[in-house]
């Protein structure tokens, strides 16, 4: 059973100040103000790792290090690796959520439910680790990407660039795909996107002073934006994603881990390390309250 981490806290404005020339964007105002603190998280033995939400919008599901799944609302539990020889790191799920995908820091890839296994990287050897995955909007490929923002597709997803090649300033943590499955967003720790293929650069928080880094991305529906969380819970839309709401994680509590959009984008579940919590903001399905 999954519960809230605390009661929402109100932001100010998030003021995005476009850098002429280079379309970098800066935050103005920022988060503000800690949360009440919850007590007892009790997380699991394993920490959470992803969070994925289903195609009705109506439940998610949170992915451990260890493979485990938990469940909210309509999402099903197809089944987990047992015993992986490396942590998971990300989870996807298949268009009709009917089954998800899991991915190892190594790249081995395990499918569960109507998810097909298309490929992984598990037999090669990897210049960096595997830190996030998405699937196309067929669900018939997937992508995985790297610390280094190397791109490896497999099914029928299309490479449409990566990051590998070039030195980055911080860690690629994450990725999105776009809604045609005709590009993709990589995100690093300091906020930097990088956008590929029809994927189109809505802004950054690259050069922004950054309370805690960022640890996930999120895109809107039709790709006209994102949103990027950080390891405190700050929430950073862009392009046409809205700011529902956030919260600040208190220092001493569990970090945010990831965020999954509802299908609407009129809401998003944010996921912590602490594997039974989570907070949902707009039409995200919520948990109970601690």
């Amino acid at each position: 059973m999954f519960r809230t981490a605390r009661s929402k806290v109100a932001h100010a404005a998030l003021g995005l100040v476009v850098a002429a020339g280079v379309g970098a964007a800066s935050l103005a105002a920022g988060p503000i103000g800690p949360g009440p603190a919850f007590a007892d998280p009790s997380p699991s033995a394993s920490p959470a790792v992803g969070v994925a939400v289903t195609t009705s919008g109506q439940g998610f599901w949170v992915v451990s290090a260890d493979g485990s799944i938990g469940t909210e609302g309509d999402a099903v539990a197809y089944g987990q690796p047992r015993a992986p020889a490396h942590p998971v790191v990300a989870i996807a799920a298949t268009a009709d959520a009917k089954g998800y995908w899991e991915v190892g820091v190594d790249g081995g890839v395990f499918s569960f439910g109507d998810a097909v296994f298309r490929g992984s990287t598990g037999a090669i050897h990897l210049n960096q680790p595997i830190v996030g995955m998405a699937a196309t909007p067929s669900g018939r490929g997937y992508w995985l990407v790297a610390r280094d923002g190397g791109i490896f597709a497999f099914g029928d997803a299309a490479f449409k660039g990566s990051t590998g090649a070039i030195h980055l300033n911080e860690p690629i943590v994450g990725m999105a795909a776009t809604p045609s499955g005709g590009g993709y967003w990589l995100v690093a720790s300091d906020g930097g996107i990088f956008a590929f293929g029809d994927a189109t650069f809505k802004g950054s928080a690259a050069g922004s002073h950054l309370s805690r880094p960022i640890v996930g991305m999120a895109r809107t529906p039709d790709g006209g934006g994102y949103w990027f969380v950080a390891a405190d819970g700050g929430i950073f839309p862009f392009g046409d994603a809205v700011l529902e709401d956030s919260l600040i994680v208190a220092s001493g509590d569990s970090p945010v881990i990831g965020i999954a959009a509802t299908p609407s984008g009129n809401g998003y579940v944010v996921a912590h390390q602490a594997s039974n919590v989570v907070d949902s903001f707009g039409d995200a399905p919520s948990p109970p309250s601690s």
